[in-house]
């Protein structure tokens, strides 16, 4: 089953009757073509609905109008076949409400130079066409994504492609509920946000959950369940044979960490949330942190953030969201101590123990050590390495003002053993180097915590801000300090001028 069966994209042609019945009857048969063409081109996650040619501003209304009311629509696709007068999709853009792409093409792919006549030219009308559907769209500064080429060329439908996850990453995210057991760790700024403009901006709902009303649901997992779950865990991963072995104290943190899974997995169920977040000082009556059940439960899909980090929990369940179906991974990360190398220098990304095992370069291993913080106690925990390669690492901040979408690029290396220090990690040098890349990072106000992906590109995330329409930064291998600097002070004054204009 395809992760986004549930969803569907409408595909609405820009036409007008000027031409006469002919050239309607054409414009429908192309375009239903096209539909028919990017449907069938296995390059696109989400189906796409042909919905009309719209010739009136009624028409264009009620068709924007119906993409706002349809809950399986997540995005809707303009493109002009011939000139489409550009005063009459006013009032319908003032209606829309969801992600828009603009996609300038055209039905044939090359000038019939032998054949084309004045009523080719009359039909034919992209070049035009689109360009006065793009200056009512940037006139009534209306954010969208603008992709040009054959819509039978897959560079075009690769762009396609990742708005529609971005579009479906953003639909999911505005009925997202994260729930908190415990608050944010005492004094800490950057975890923290107005969470207020996050649901106005960004739709997340953000909720205080009682640690005690989580101890109900653990105190009521029955035997039975707990040993299925323990079983699971032994066939699914590598771990020592004594392990195994009842009536010790590792096999009593195991059979805790899957009684500890069972019920955040039940509360987050029932109260409808799609992420989490704990905090080390507010265990109740857990014996452990709860490393090994935030592991596993990222792997399923639900956000999570350490210490109450709940924008970093809604950004992971968006990234990996976004990400279903794609083969490398995603995780929760930490910024947790640099390794000075020259152009080798780089950052080792951990946790005390949440870091998801989709980016395991091999089979992730169960074991159990002390772990001295929250409750000084032995922890189950899953423990790897990354795999290597490039990726992203996200975040966002709450400026005061607004928030700050952060993305780095990013190198995964081969990390080390950590004999003395057993927890998941990755290593990985900051674009285009640690001393850029953590400086810049530093300079945009970002966190110590990241949402990392190795299957999304700066371009997700573009589209992403766009839809959300909040400002971002990006640090790749052309970042330099004094042009960022430029970049974040330029960006102050757009961005409280762009409210006025607004």
């Amino acid at each position: 089953m395809n992760a986004f069966d549930q969803y569907e994209v409408w595909f609405v042609t820009g036409a007008q009757l000027l031409y006469g019945g002919d050239a309607v009857i054409a414009v429908d048969a192309h375009s239903n073509e096209m539909v028919a063409g990017l449907n069938a081109s296995g390059k696109l996650p989400v189906k796409v609905v042909y919905k009309g040619t719209v010739n009136s501003s009624k028409e264009v209304t009620e068709a924007f109008k119906a993409a706002n009311n349809d809950e399986k629509c997540i995005g809707v696709i303009t493109w002009m076949h011939t000139f489409s007068p550009a005063k009459m999709w006013i009032h319908g853009l003032q209606e829309l409400k969801k992600p828009l792409l603009h996609f300038h093409t055209q039905f044939n792919k090359e000038i019939p130079w032998d054949t084309m006549d004045m009523d080719f030219m009359n039909l034919n009308q992209s070049a035009h066409g689109d360009r006065e559907f793009g200056h009512i769209v940037t006139r009534m500064r209306k954010n969208r994504k603008v992709v040009v080429g054959h819509w039978q060329d897959e560079k075009a439908q690769g762009q396609i492609a990742t708005w529609m996850r971005v579009c479906a990453g953003w639909a999911d995210a505005q009925d997202m509920l994260i729930i908190r057991f415990g608050d944010q760790m005492n004094n800490v700024a950057v975890t923290d946000g107005d969470k207020v403009s996050a649901e106005q901006v960004l739709g997340y709902h953000v909720d205080y959950c009682p640690v005690n009303d989580l101890m109900k649901y653990y105190n009521a997992v029955e035997d039975k369940d707990v040993q299925a779950m323990v079983d699971t865990y032994f066939k699914e991963y590598d771990h020592a044979p004594e392990l195994e072995k009842t009536g010790t104290e590792a096999y009593t943190k195991v059979w805790n960490s899957a009684k500890a899974e069972i019920a955040l997995r039940r509360i987050l169920k029932d109260t409808g949330a799609k992420a989490f977040t704990t905090n080390f000082n507010d265990l109740g009556d857990f014996d452990q942190i709860p490393g090994l059940a935030s592991q596993r439960l990222m792997e399923e899909g639900y956000g999570f953030g350490a210490e109450g980090d709940w924008k970093t929990a809604a950004l992971y369940r968006t990234t990996w969201f976004m990400s279903q179906g794609m083969p490398k991974g995603c995780s929760f990360l930490e910024d947790y101590t640099l390794h000075f190398d020259g152009e080798k220098s780089a950052i080792l990304q951990a946790h005390m123990l949440e870091v998801c095992p989709l980016i395991a370069e091999a089979k992730p291993k169960l074991e159990v050590h002390r772990l001295a913080i929250g409750i000084d106690s032995e922890t189950a925990r899953l423990v790897f390495t990354s795999k290597q390669g490039e990726g992203v690492a996200a975040t966002i901040v709450d400026l005061g003002n607004r928030f700050r979408l952060i993305v780095n690029k990013v190198e995964c290396i081969k990390s080390k053993p950590l004999p003395k220090l057993p927890v998941a990690s990755a290593l990985w040098i900051p674009m285009p180097n640690l001393e850029v890349g953590a400086a810049a990072w530093i300079l945009a106000g970002g966190t110590h915590h990241t949402s990392f992906s190795y299957d999304l590109t700066v371009e997700y995330w573009e589209d992403y801000a766009e839809m959300a329409g909040i400002e971002m930064v990006v640090i790749d291998e052309n970042t330099t300090i004094s042009e960022f600097k430029k970049e974040l002070r330029m960006n102050e004054v757009y961005y409280m001028l762009n409210k006025a204009l607004c």
